[in-house]
């Protein structure tokens, strides 16, 4: 791996981060698969920065550095500068991993891997019509088919990552054609599967009604031969509309977004990352009240965040929903928290206090969904920590069938099932209902034969 250094010693990686260049830690585990597909990533933009140094470090074989580093599951990321650690990333993000490594050492020119990706995962229990996983190749019709027109491209529409994406985003905007869109840099798994299933192996590609129209010189051409404003015309025909003027489609998607959750946020960004500082103010706010919510981030698809402000009558983000009502933008809920309005609405529609109790539900019933029930970080496939991986193992050597939660996933769950079962750390495993206990105990009470007769009595 050309650019990239294995970190053996605590004194060796204090000497790099200490040594004036900007440096890049990738923290990975032989037994994480999707470690070694960002590790693959990672060499790519250590060919792409040579003026930052990129070193691994195996988490579980080096303590004293993961400690030193608080990873608390892999892959994870540390970024250094001026010997201090300026930025870390958890998990498998390539945009933003691409995003930080360009901010402590410069502008990259993305390109496309010099070394193809192994996607032999991608055709376990193929289907003969596409060589695809059938998990996959419904997700990619999912994808493909959530609005009339899509497009699998670099970047956002907002911030493209390659000129073909940013030319085609371009040219969709002056034609007035509203599209969803999909960040291929964001999901390995989506951007090779999607090569094998069109038959199309570069990107940006565009999907008219399921159908492959092409890249950036098909749309470019069919742009110049005005072919593009038969399909703005057949996109947005009066049989597909509803009162709103907007696509049935999108309409429906809308509002299913909006339904998923008691409390809706669409922002700019993530609640980890808000990308302005409206959206930010606001998700403090949230938190501030101890309100469990869901969101969307807008910038990631222009469909959702053009529609909305025509189906919602608001022209700007972030938009707070409560049960299905749209309640206003930050301002709103700014002076609805100052003078006790946000409370008293969300007592009156059961959230706070009430929303802790069908929190204790969720939890029990979760914990009940199996006899035999794990909440790990990850999933048994590809865990997201060491210990959440002995745990799996234990349990499939000793042949006990389990089912499992990622609580890496919903954070809500993450921090209730702490409180709910006064244990602080994960996995968890239960029984029945009844908490069995994390890690050492699993691997304890499997040593001495414990295990599998306590899991079947």
């Amino acid at each position: 791996m050309a650019g990239v250094r294995d970190i053996k010693t605590k004194t060796e990686l204090d000497e790099a981060v200490n040594g004036g260049n900007p440096v890049v830690l990738h923290f990975w585990a032989s037994w994480c698969e999707v470690s070694k597909q960002m590790d693959q990533i990672f060499a790519h933009l250590a060919t792409d920065h040579p003026q930052a140094l990129f070193y691994r470090v195996e988490a579980e074989e080096q303590p004293e550095i993961s400690e030193a580093y608080a990873v608390a599951a892999v892959p994870f990321f540390a970024f250094c500068k001026d010997g201090k650690t300026v930025d870390t990333l958890e998990g498998a993000n390539p945009s933003s991993l691409a995003e930080k490594v360009a901010k402590i050492a410069g502008p990259a020119v993305i390109e496309e891997p010099k070394e193809k990706v192994n996607i032999e995962i991608l055709s376990r229990s193929e289907d003969p019509s596409g060589g695809l996983n059938s998990a996959l190749k419904s997700r990619l019709e999912k994808l493909i088919n959530s609005t009339p027109v899509f497009l699998f491209m670099k970047g956002s529409p907002e911030e493209p990552k390659c000129k073909f994406s940013r030319k085609v985003v371009g040219i969709l905007k002056d034609e007035g054609i509203s599209f969803g869109s999909f960040d291929i840099l964001s999901d390995n798994e989506v951007r090779e599967g999607l090569k094998v299933y069109s038959n199309w192996p570069t990107f940006p590609q565009l999907y008219f009604k399921g159908e492959l129209l092409g890249g950036c010189d098909i749309i470019v051409s069919m742009k110049e031969g005005g072919e593009l404003q038969d399909l703005v015309k057949e996109s947005n025909s009066s049989d597909s509309k509803d009162e709103s003027g907007l696509d049935a489609h999108l309409v429906s998607r809308l509002k299913e977004l909006i339904d998923s959750s008691p409390v809706m946020v669409f922002m700019k960004g993530s609640p980890e990352e808000p990308k302005c500082g409206f959206s930010g103010k606001l998700v403090a706010i949230l938190k501030e009240e101890c309100v469990p919510f869901k969101s969307f981030d807008i910038l990631s698809d222009e469909a959702v965040r053009q529609g909305l402000k025509v189906f919602s009558k608001w022209p700007s983000y972030p938009q707070l929903y409560i049960k299905g009502e749209l309640i206003g933008g930050s301002d709103i809920v700014l002076e609805m928290h100052k003078n006790g309005e946000l409370k008293s609405l969300l007592e009156e529609k059961s959230i706070g206090k009430a929303q802790a109790e069908t929190l204790d539900e969720q939890l029990k019933r979760l914990i009940s969904s199996s006899p035999v029930m794990l909440f790990m970080k990850g999933n048994p496939d590809e865990p997201r920590c060491g210990f959440s991986s002995k745990v799996v193992n234990a349990l499939r050597k000793e042949g006990v069938e389990f089912e499992s939660f990622d609580i890496l996933s919903d954070e809500v769950v993450r921090e209730g099932l702490k409180s709910f079962s006064n244990w602080p750390t994960y996995p968890q495993l239960y029984y029945k209902g009844e908490l069995i206990g994390g890690c050492d105990i699993v691997l304890e009470m499997h040593s001495s034969g414990e295990l599998k007769s306590t899991l079947s009595e």
